[in-house]
């Protein structure tokens, strides 16, 4: 580990109250910013480039137009895939970054990394950590009831992901750098355990709750930079997820992925799944939007998959 990542700076601010006199690009996606344009007048934009697909690919296609227009400040307005686009480009064009999440529904918003999909799964590529977040729990509270909330499973995938790496202690499959440290286990299982307690309030969309909800979700993300790598909270729930997408094709939001997973993988971990279950029903994460063939058919082939993409050893492999 060559560094150690930060977490951006927050300002708790109404949109409304944003302002920004540089020239900005936008990044957003349709529903997102139709949502709350009419709270953002204070922003000097001089381009929008709405994201629709998580590939470099296709961002590397978007950024043609970063270039002729020369923003000076990059804004992203919405859920996770605009964040990370917006993180790409701002890397890419050494730019700074002010990120407003519509809603909770991932970690996204703070991390210094992007999620593309390649070959069938899900890869995360260096790219920056934004330098401003601006949180507006009354926008946020207004979000659709399904993804308001959803990013709890980013960090109830402790709850799983922690279980496989001390598992992979235990069969000697940690490789050098990803050694299990017992004390940011602990660690782990106390923001689970606090990301719990808030969910009924985070899912009612009330103000405490979900600051809470934010704090668990730094808390998760740096106890993550501080060991650089993510294996306190992400294991083979995130494994099913990438290639249960896979299986179905894209569509379904993230947490309508990794929350049900969350609960198959516990189960095959021999884990009381009661508490987990009652936290994601209170956040409104949809635990039935993926088909009972298709999940047996993603757990039939996880075991290959999880191998194949070289994601670090977990029940995954196992099954």
């Amino acid at each position: 580990m060559k560094k150690i990542w930060n977490l951006p700076k927050v300002d708790l601010l109404p949109f409304s109250e944003v302002k920004e006199k540089s020239p900005v690009l936008l990044v957003t996606s349709a529903p997102a910013w139709n949502a709350v344009k009419n709270n953002l007048h204070g922003l000097n934009i001089v381009d929008t480039i709405e994201v629709t697909e998580a590939t470099t690919d296709y961002w590397d296609g978007l950024q043609l137009s970063i270039e002729n227009r020369k923003p000076e400040i990059i804004y992203a307005v919405g859920g996770g895939l605009t964040a990370d686009a917006a993180k790409y480009f701002a890397s890419n064009f050494n730019l700074p970054l002010v990120v407003l999440p519509t809603a909770l529904s991932v970690d996204a918003f703070i991390t210094a990394a992007s999620g593309i999909r390649k070959d069938g799964c899900v890869y995360y590529i260096e790219t920056k950590v934004p330098e401003r977040l601006i949180l507006d729990f009354e926008t946020i509270a207004k979000a659709p009831a399904f993804i308001r909330a959803a990013g709890i499973t980013d960090v109830m995938s402790i709850a799983t992901g922690a279980w496989d790496w001390k598992f992979a202690h235990e069969q000697g499959k940690n490789p050098q750098g990803m050694e299990f440290i017992p004390w940011v286990y602990d660690n782990a299982q106390s923001i689970l355990s606090g990301v719990l307690d808030c969910a009924e309030a985070a899912g009612r969309g009330d103000a405490d709750g979900l600051k809470t909800l934010y704090d668990c979700l730094a808390m998760e993300v740096q106890l993550c930079n501080q060991v650089g790598h993510s294996r306190p909270e992400e294991g083979s729930e995130h494994y099913f997820a990438y290639a249960v997408e896979n299986e179905m094709g894209h569509g379904l939001p993230h947490g309508d992925l990794v929350g049900p997973a969350i609960l198959l993988i516990a189960k095959l971990q021999g884990q009381d799944i009661s508490k987990l279950e009652q936290a994601l029903k209170a956040c409104h994460v949809p635990l039935d939007n993926i088909p009972q063939d298709m999940i047996d058919r993603t757990l039939k082939i996880l075991p290959e998959y999880s191998k194949k993409h070289n994601l670090s050893f977990g029940i995954a492999h196992t099954l």
